[in-house]
């Protein structure tokens, strides 16, 4: 495909020579396209934007735009930096950095459907898929093989665990620990995304290990600190640390069990 002819590239940008631009696309200066992409029609990539090889950007989307937040001002901008073999489908949106270094940042094979949004000074790990219209308000952070379904949203600073499902329309005020399901209009975690594990590769000791450790902390009546001690101690793990140090690293709590 090439550059189609009312694409429009600013002087400054800076396009991997086998990149694909389509219709009505502009790339603004400043911005940075690795080896292999494809940008669709009538995509905006502006000039903040990092982008590492085999992307594949969908009709409309806009890439690296002004955060959306109201004391933002041009000098304040971070970047936006996005890795590799990312899939963003069509309106997708995506913002800049405000109010950390790093700005936006986006890891690898992520697969975003039609019209979500990625909010500014998020942080996106890899294998994630983030079903229509799934939202980020800003420094919300998600790590591994995530599963958010349509129509979430997710409060700013809140963190969701690595191999974790949100099922649709659910708000999450807070953070979703690792391996879990999470339902509800203030999301609660349901039970195991034993779909999820079984599809990443855990096996069955594996996921009777993280059972086991979050009965021990939901389910025990003891005080977090001790239920936490508890669980590493009775079930040492892998899995198990991920789980102790994602809940104490957490600032604005985890939802609680359904």
């Amino acid at each position: 495909m090439g550059i189609h002819p009312t694409a429009i590239i600013e002087s400054g940008a800076q396009l991997h020579p086998s990149v694909q631009v389509g219709a009505y696309s502009i790339i603004e200066r400043g911005a940075v396209i690795g080896p292999g992409c494809v940008i669709e029609s009538c995509v905006r990539i502006y000039g903040a934007t990092r982008m590492g090889r085999d992307n594949r950007i969908g009709h409309g989307a806009t890439i690296g735009a002004e955060p959306q937040d109201l004391g933002y001002r041009p000098e304040l901008s971070k970047p936006l930096t996005i890795g590799d073999c990312n899939h963003f489908k069509e309106g997708v949106n995506i913002s800049r950095g405000i109010k950390t270094n790093q700005g936006t940042r986006i890891g690898d094979h992520n697969f975003l459907m039609a019209y979500a949004h990625i909010g500014h000074d998020c942080t996106v790990g890899d294998y994630n898929i983030f079903a229509n219209t799934a939202t980020l308000a800003g420094h919300a952070e998600v790590e591994n093989q995530v599963f958010l379904s349509g129509q979430t949203a997710v409060h700013q600073f809140c963190r969701i665990g690595a191999v974790s499902m949100i099922a649709g329309v659910t708000g999450v005020p807070q953070d979703v620990p690792p391996f879990v399901i999470a339902d509800g209009h203030r999301a609660r975690i349901i039970g195991l995304n034993l779909v999820g594990l079984r599809r990443n590769g855990y096996t069955q000791a594996q996921r009777s290990t993280i059972k086991a450790v979050y009965r021990v902390i939901f389910r025990s009546g003891l005080r977090q600190a001790a239920a936490l001690a508890k669980a590493e101690r009775d079930y040492p793990s892998p899995q198990t640390r991920q789980i102790v140090r994602f809940i104490e690293s957490s600032r604005r709590g985890v939802i609680s069990f359904a």
